[in-house]
């Protein structure tokens, strides 16, 4: 398996929101290529803004399944702008992974839909956890790694 991060552009830059999404997609796409080898299957992932561009782009680029870490479900505070449309559309097996305190959509915010949902409890949209709840910041990673790699073996 490989794995490929990429740092956003505006992120680099030092900003804290992301440009408007078709911005975005434009360059996943132009990374794409580097990323699909033949004859090994991809996995289109992201964190926040980067779970919605690989919802959006999943079956257009070819990624067998979508990994999205922290997807903003809607803004903090405002759930009537949900973007559930992008995660539901994604076509492919797909896997939330959210925190249980997330602001931007916890895990009992989600619509029903064909995809997995682990909850990270008590993390937050970065999956750190409170000093005070239950389970250290270690088992909190624990639980995110845990649920990816049981998801990746059941792609088969």
């Amino acid at each position: 398996m490989s794995v490929a991060l990429v740092e956003q552009p505006w992120r680099v830059a030092g900003k804290r929101l992301a440009p408007a999404p078709k911005t975005l997609d434009v360059g996943w796409r132009g990374l794409w290529p580097a990323l699909a080898k033949p004859g090994l299957p991809v996995i289109a992932g992201g964190r926040s803004a980067g779970a919605r561009v690989a919802c959006r782009t999943a079956t257009e680029l070819g990624a067998v399944a979508v990994l999205a870490l922290s997807f903003p479900l809607h803004p903090p505070g405002r759930p009537e702008k949900s973007r559930a449309d992008e995660l539901l559309g994604a076509g492919v097996p797909t896997l939330v992974v959210q925190g249980g305190n997330d602001p931007f959509g916890k895990p009992e915010e989600f619509p029903e839909g064909p995809y997995g949902l682990v909850e990270v409890p008590y993390g937050d949209h970065g999956f750190a956890v409170p000093k005070r709840a239950p389970l250290g910041q270690e088992e909190a990673l624990t639980v995110l790694t845990d649920g990816v790699v049981e998801w990746i073996a059941s792609l088969g």
